[in-house]
């Protein structure tokens, strides 16, 4: 597979590189319980967060201004309207009044009436009404109010719908550049922090994190300003009625302000809580699913559902928590909701009584302190929505602000078309600073050298080509290729001269030629196939239903291991790299095959520097050159006769692997024949064996 970009290619660790990285990571991860920095339990400053989080608004400055105009013209008339109606209230029982006096008097005379039978109350009450006795309902001023208040409503109405839209609009866009910003932060991540970072962890901050944040400002933000300016536009309209109503409804601010200073905090950390559950499961269930084969293998079925049950439970009442303080908000508002209506109605009743107010106001009052306490409620609601939303962009903003591999150079210098030539010059390199792994490796590799690199696990291998690939950076020193220091070229330039072809093969959903085109994308049809033949894949396409059309499913579970391999190989094949790089590129095909992809290999690594990574020492012989390496050194160099002359480290792990599979062989030709071969006598290099590999090779050709 050809590398052009950070992302088309993993990491490559063994497993005691991986292990080392575990346990020097261990200590922190454990105090911040999160495989990539602080603990998203609670946000560290919700402050800093949430102002960031409405910074992501800023591109949309102008929108987000209009929205607020339309919202405020809404909001006035939405305010206005209850006083209208209050006029409309005051006209029909006004009205209702003056038709139970006798015509032809005036209001003040009914007023003196009033007192002087001893009804002072009545008299006030009268006294603040505007009626002329005898005279009835005015249902013209009447109609004229009703419809204006229902161009009010209307109105406001259609502004509030035209103020929604917009500000959805604008959270839709702004919360599409926020994924764009996360998918280019990725690419520019270095591949050390996938190796600290679960997966799932990952998944979840780019799916499930983001989805909450789009919930939040969608559900929330797009509605807090309606909400704002109608809590400031009602409570003027309030004191213009009567100030001592008005401070009765006043009364509920600091009650509602210990709500949120009790339960705002408990609820932020529930949310914070509940995403990073929501993080730790999903890593669980990417895991379980990844080897699931190896999960029945083993017989671990009850121990992973028990894993999963036990972290499911711990999210579920992570979420109960959550849930149960974010919803005590809004029935306790609403409470102080209530007990305000009670205290304005009582308290409006007796001034209507005492004539210090109309009926109308009263009813406007009651009305406003409704639309008064419903915003406040709903911003209530709201807050803990934010808070969790907050939590989940921190939780974002924490992966943005991770720190990048270092930018290629805007001046880098174009790379030289050369014959493939690399050398190491002083090459140190650790994955954890305080445990080196390389101190001093320096080595040459002349053009269309094939160097074999073997050595026991953990001893560096795939670090060594990880770095020729560029995938992490030296300590110190420097490698050449075509005599320019990798670190001056561009990662991309660095990746299109190479192949590479992993252990574990990947493939993605598609056709088998898209798959292989995946090495070049102007390579044609006829290369396609050119690649194909030469890497026997040819063989087993005509096999399949659609041959080099066929599509492969997720997995690519619909071809066999080998054929995956073969695919891949295929794959670098087309790409016509300058060097190649196979990390155990035969290690899934069965012995035949693997044979013959000797040959193809010989074919694939004719003028190009080659490196090969591999266990089986038996596929490496005719390598130019097999570096054999221990604790990130390099022990040994030389070719296949040379070290096994030298009787040293590389002869001790031939003859480890050899030994014993010679000596099965001569078992079996003992039952064969009835000769029996001593070990001594057995050599890797049997007759069989020579037979065996001349029979393929004359079948190939």
């Amino acid at each position: 597979m050809t590398d052009q970009s950070p992302k088309t290619a993993e990491p490559v660790l063994s497993e005691d590189e991986k292990l080392e990285l575990e346990m020097a990571e261990q200590a922190r991860i454990s105090a911040d319980d999160w495989s990539g920095g602080v603990a998203p339990g609670k946000a560290a400053n919700f402050r800093q967060s949430f102002g960031r989080l409405l910074g992501l608004l800023k591109p949309h400055a102008f929108g987000f201004t209009l929205a607020s105009v339309l919202g405020a013209i809404g909001v006035v008339m939405t305010v206005w309207a209850p006083k209208v109606l209050a006029e409309a209230t005051n006209l029909i029982f006004e009205g209702f009044i003056s038709a139970q006096m006798p015509p032809g008097v005036t209001k003040e005379q009914v007023v003196d009436q009033l007192e002087a039978a001893g009804q002072t109350d009545q008299a006030n009450m009268v006294q603040a009404m505007n009626l002329v006795p005898g005279e009835g309902i005015d249902f013209v001023a009447l109609s004229r109010v009703v419809i204006l208040v229902l161009f009010l409503y209307i109105a406001s109405s259609l502004l509030m719908w035209i103020q929604g839209y917009v500000v959805n609009v604008i959270m839709v866009r702004a919360m599409w550049k926020l994924r764009e910003d996360v998918e280019a932060k990725i690419n520019r991540l270095p591949l050390s922090y996938f190796d600290k970072v679960q997966r799932g962890e990952l998944i979840s901050r780019v799916t499930n994190d983001i989805d909450n944040i789009t919930q939040t400002m969608q559900q929330s933000l797009s509605s807090a300003l309606t909400n704002v300016l109608t809590v400031i536009g009602v409570l003027f309209m309030m004191f213009t009625i009567s100030w001592q109503l008005s401070l009765v409804a006043l009364i509920s601010l600091p009650l509602m302000g210990v709500i949120f200073g009790v339960i705002g905090p408990k609820s932020q950390k529930a949310f914070g809580t509940q995403w990073r559950k929501v993080g730790r499961l999903n890593a669980r269930v990417e895991e379980s699913f990844s080897g699931h084969a190896l999960v029945k293998v083993y017989g671990r079925e009850a121990s992973s559902r028990e894993a999963f049950k036990a972290e499911n439970q711990e999210l579920y009442e992570a979420s109960f928590k959550a849930q149960f303080l974010s919803n005590i908000m809004m029935p306790a508002m609403t409470f102080i909701g209530n007990l305000q209506y009670v205290g304005i109605a009582v308290l409006g009743g007796i001034m209507v009584a005492s004539g210090s107010l109309r009926l109308g106001d009263v009813q406007a009052f009651i009305q406003y302190s409704q639309q008064f306490s419903q915003p406040l409620s709903q911003l209530g609601g709201m807050a803990a929505v934010v808070q969790s939303g907050t939590a989940s962009a921190e939780r974002v903003f924490e992966l943005l602000d991770a720190d990048e591999q270092e930018a290629d150079a805007v001046n880098a210098p174009a790379p030289v078309d050369g014959d493939g030539t690399i050398v190491f010059d002083h090459v140190a390199f650790s994955y954890v600073p305080d445990r080196p792994l390389i101190k001093d490796l320096s080595f040459r590799v002349e053009p269309g050298q094939t160097v074999a690199i073997v050595g026991p696990t953990g001893a560096g291998k795939t670090t060594l080509v990880n770095l020729i690939m560029r995938f992490y950076e030296l300590n110190s020193g420097r490698i050449l290729l075509n005599g320019q220091d990798i670190a001056d070229l561009t990662r991309y330039d660095v990746r299109a001269k190479t192949g590479m072809v992993l252990q574990d093969p990947w493939l993605f959903a598609g056709s088998i030629r898209e798959n292989i085109r995946y090495g070049r994308a102007d390579a044609t049809d006829d290369e396609i196939v050119a690649a194909a033949k030469a890497t026997y894949v040819d063989r087993f396409v005509h096999s399949l239903p659609d041959g080099y059309d066929t599509v492969l499913d997720e997995d690519a579970s619909n071809v066999s291991a080998g054929e995956k391999q073969l695919i891949t190989i295929a794959r670098a094949f087309v790409a016509q790299p300058s060097v190649l790089i196979l990390d155990e590129a035969t290690s899934s095909v069965d012995t035949r095959t693997e044979l013959l992809l000797q040959h193809a290999m010989a074919a694939l690594r004719e003028g190009r520097t080659s490196f090969v990574i591999a266990h089986r020492l038996s596929t490496i012989r005719d390598a130019d050159l097999i570096l054999v390496m221990e604790h990130g050194d390099i022990v040994e160099q030389g070719n296949h006769e040379q070290l096994i002359a030298a009787k040293g480290a590389y002869y001790r792990l031939y003859n480890s692997q050899f030994e014993q599979a010679a000596t099965d062989l001569d078992a079996e030709q003992a039952l064969g024949d009835g000769t029996v071969v001593t070990s001594s006598d057995a050599q890797p290099e049997s007759a069989l064996l020579r037979g065996m590999e001349e029979e393929i090779i004359e079948a190939s050709e």
